[in-house]
């Protein structure tokens, strides 16, 4: 099985060790990323998982549009669920999903594309530099 092969039983360790991430959210993602080294900042691994925003911009202009529907619909899907879970559970999440919400005037689905973001952002940084995630620290 997988799983329980070292390299991949080190990774699904390190990425549960984040609330709102279980076994299978975590083997479903390693097994699309492969290697996370190979995106060199949050940039890139939000752009091939389709959270980043669309652009239309015209000399002087520009707008930034929704999420892009390029991706990995897949793991963009199971992510953002994720994401979900992980606002209710974490205080630092929850935090600024209201702060979104109730200050900034965001709706719901549009906050969550942020919180997203950072929950992705709190992956990424988990796997690279191999330490499980201690709240309050990130």
């Amino acid at each position: 099985m997988l799983a329980r092969e070292k390299e991949f039983k080190e990774n699904i360790q390190l990425l549960m060790s984040i609330p709102g991430i279980g076994i299978i959210t975590a083997m479903v993602f390693l097994s699309e990323i492969i290697d996370i080294k190979r995106f060199k900042n949050i940039d890139k691994l939000s752009s091939f998982i389709g959270i980043s925003p669309g652009e239309h911009s015209s000399s002087d202009k520009k707008r930034v549009g929704r999420m892009t529907k390029r991706g990995n619909k897949y793991l963009r899907y199971l992510i953002i669920e994720a994401a979900w879970t992980a606002s209710r559970r974490d205080p630092s999440l929850m935090m600024a999903f209201n702060d979104l919400t109730m200050k900034s005037g965001y709706s719901k689905p549009k906050a969550i594309v942020k919180i997203t973001r950072k929950f992705l952002n709190r992956m990424r940084y988990v796997l690279v530099n191999r330490k499980p995630y201690v709240e309050g620290v990130l």
